[in-house]
């Protein structure tokens, strides 16, 4: 398969490089690295970076912003980074690339624990990661020419606690390349409408 990876050079975008790379050819994405420049905010960088990564047959998004503040400080502008880039971002790559995506091909998009086990300063990643996960489910049903899609939703991943330790105590880490057989199950299995959780 041709596989497009979009967050190709963050944490969990290089283990799903390494994974599925063993057995696909792999278009790394990325806003200022990578095969291919993709913005998941601006409709028309995903359309270019389509239009340049050629057919393929999965995409993987291992990326997306959110802000994490204390609650009592966190503003409608605040949530708008969250809304705009994780949750729209993936969104559009889902509206946009199910053009480019061949019949029977997959979308594997990305949350996280923060969905389900909530976190102080996390209100806005809990929202966004419950959002996707709903239109992840959503979708499936409605999914054109066989296309399938899929969800990944990782714990803190072991590789950036050194940043994120703070925020997630007494949550075990998972290993980066753990949560990226997650994707290649998503990848290479016949499931839709599902959302992995890795923790």
């Amino acid at each position: 398969m041709r596989v497009l990876v979009v967050g190709a050079s963050g944490t969990i975008g290089r283990a799903v490089v390494a994974e599925l790379s063993k057995r696909h050819e792999v278009i790394a994405a990325g806003r200022t690295s990578g095969d291919v420049s993709l913005d998941i905010t601006d409709a028309a960088s995903i359309r270019a970076g389509f239009e340049h990564a050629g057919p393929v047959d999965a995409l993987v998004s291992s990326t997306g912003t959110v802000k994490f503040a204390p609650f009592d400080q966190m503003g409608a502008d605040d949530y708008e980074i969250g809304l705009k880039d994780k949750l729209m971002g993936q969104v559009n790559l889902v509206l946009i690339g199910r053009e480019y995506l061949a019949d029977g091909g997959s979308f594997t998009l990305t949350t996280g624990v923060l969905e389900s086990d909530p976190i102080r300063m996390g209100t806005s990643a809990s929202m966004v990661n419950g959002a996707v996960n709903a239109f992840v489910r959503a979708a499936a049903i409605e999914m054109p020419r066989g296309q399938r899609i899929n969800a990944v939703s990782p714990g803190v991943i072991e590789e950036a606690m050194e940043g994120y330790a703070p925020f997630f105590r007494g949550f075990e880490p998972v290993p980066a390349a753990r949560a990226a057989l997650a994707y290649a199950k998503s990848v290479e299995g016949a499931q839709t409408g599902q959302v992995y959780r890795v923790v």
